[in-house]
């Protein structure tokens, strides 16, 4: 297995998200691809941040993450802005969100597709 962290722009606190999501090596988001490794790491309960998934696509394509440009990364944004709010949609919030925190209420099932 190789180390995430030898993915250019991966750095050791992504690498542990990544592998709490699941992700173990660097086979897995490779062999995912970017938007699912991503989908990973929502389900997972890290907040969303568009940066981190455009980051993540030019990483798994040997790219510089700040080579994102133009048309590549407005069109990047239009698929993580739907990848987002598709969690947005199925989260609990308000009294609803407390209550499964502190354990009042089960857990939502994880199974998201």
């Amino acid at each position: 297995m190789s180390d995430l962290t030898e993915i250019p722009n991966i750095g050791p606190a992504t690498a542990r998200a990544l592998i709490a999501a699941g992700i173990p090596d660097a086979a897995a988001p490779r062999g995912l691809g970017a938007h699912a490794a991503y989908r990973a790491l929502l389900q997972a309960g890290e907040r969303p941040h568009f940066i981190g998934y455009y980051v993540l696509h030019m990483a798994l394509q040997g790219r510089p993450w700040n080579d994102c440009r133009g048309e590549e990364k407005a069109a990047l944004r239009r698929h993580f802005d739907g990848l987002v709010s598709q969690f947005r949609a199925r989260a609990p919030t308000g009294i609803e969100a407390e209550l499964r925190e502190i354990g009042l209420i089960a857990p939502q099932s994880s199974a998201r597709s």
